[in-house]
């Protein structure tokens, strides 16, 4: 089979086609014929800086859309041919992958292989931080950072869905505004955003803030939260160090700190990850949210594919095509 690899970190140009043999599934494993891989920021961080890699040579990819090949021993509840969407733990950019098959989902009614594949990483988080973690209640106002991306693409919808009074986006360029405005944000801001935000609340903030940056980014929204208001923190994509949140910014306001990772979950709580995950796809099965692909690439173009996220400038979800005809 084919499949992506890289020996040393770097550029997109450190991704290169090898051919290797197809994986078996082990006990408590799946494998699938890959018919598409979604691109996330994070198979980029691993290429760059190492970002979860456990050693070299490695293949990135963390969600697929294809059939089952293949079941290890002990699993139950899928067949072979059956069309699934997978989270991964890598390996994902080839023509078959392995996944755990606590983090396989058969396709829901209606949802067909090419979206299947934008689901696994993205709606999941999408859900968790507007419900499980960030716990939005109907007339609360929302502020998300990467709005005109995957994630912040579902969570805007997610976010109207669940009654919000307000839904505000951060993106990094005011070419992103448009398309955060079509999926469910009021007002979108592009680079700084505290005072913006003060004043369309009127002084007072929003209710719950979901970051994907960190460092400064992090430190401007949680200085822009309401009275009681909650920050989610999922990501670092600036690379800023880690720093400790205490008594002087948590106590004037009774505000919270509470984060999220959907590949840490998959390890250490994988029930908890797979009854999410069903009711995160049930919201693309009924149409509350959609999630539009904006750019594909055969498997073979998966550099190209990273340029273009690395860009900036990239907005919705991409995807490589592997076997989509088969």
């Amino acid at each position: 089979m084919r499949a992506i690899e890289f020996e040393e970190y770097g550029g997109p140009e450190v991704l290169r086609v090898v051919t290797a043999d197809a994986p078996e599934p082990g006990p408590g494993q799946v494998a699938v014929d890959v018919a598409y891989v979604g691109v996330n920021f994070a198979d980029l961080k691993a290429r760059a800086e190492g970002y979860r890699v456990p050693s070299l040579p490695y293949r990135p990819g963390l969600e697929v859309s294809g059939r089952v090949r293949a079941l290890g021993a002990g699993v139950t509840g899928l067949t072979v041919g059956q069309e699934v969407a997978a989270l991964t733990a890598g390996g994902a950019y080839a023509e078959v992958a392995v996944a755990d098959a606590t983090t396989v989902f058969p396709l829901p009614s209606g949802v067909d292989l090419r979206t299947a594949a934008t689901l696994p990483t993205v709606l999941p988080t999408a859900y968790a931080l507007i419900h499980t973690v960030g716990r939005l209640r109907a007339g609360e106002t929302v502020l998300v950072q990467g709005a005109a991306g995957g994630v912040g693409t579902a969570a805007g919808q997610l976010a109207r869905a669940a009654g919000a009074g307000a839904v505000y986006g951060v993106v990094s360029s005011p070419a992103k505004a448009a398309h955060a405005k079509e999926h469910g944000y009021d007002e979108v801001f592009a680079g700084a955003f505290e005072e913006a935000v003060r004043e369309a609340t009127g002084g007072r903030g929003v209710d719950l803030v979901l970051d994907p940056v960190g460092g400064d980014t992090l430190r401007a929204g949680l200085a822009s939260l309401a009275p009681f208001g909650r920050l989610v923190s999922y990501g670092n994509a600036s690379g800023a160090e880690p720093w400790s949140v205490g008594q002087p910014e948590l106590y004037p306001l009774g505000v919270s700190v509470s984060g999220f990772s959907i590949l840490t979950l998959a390890t250490t709580a994988p029930a908890d990850l797979r009854r999410l995950t069903e009711a995160a796809f049930a919201k693309a099965a009924d149409g509350t949210v959609t999630l539009p692909v904006t750019a594909e690439f055969p498997l073979t173009e998966a550099a190209e594919a990273h340029r273009l996220m690395g860009s900036r400038t990239s907005v919705g979800k991409l995807l490589l095509s592997v076997n989509a005809g088969s």
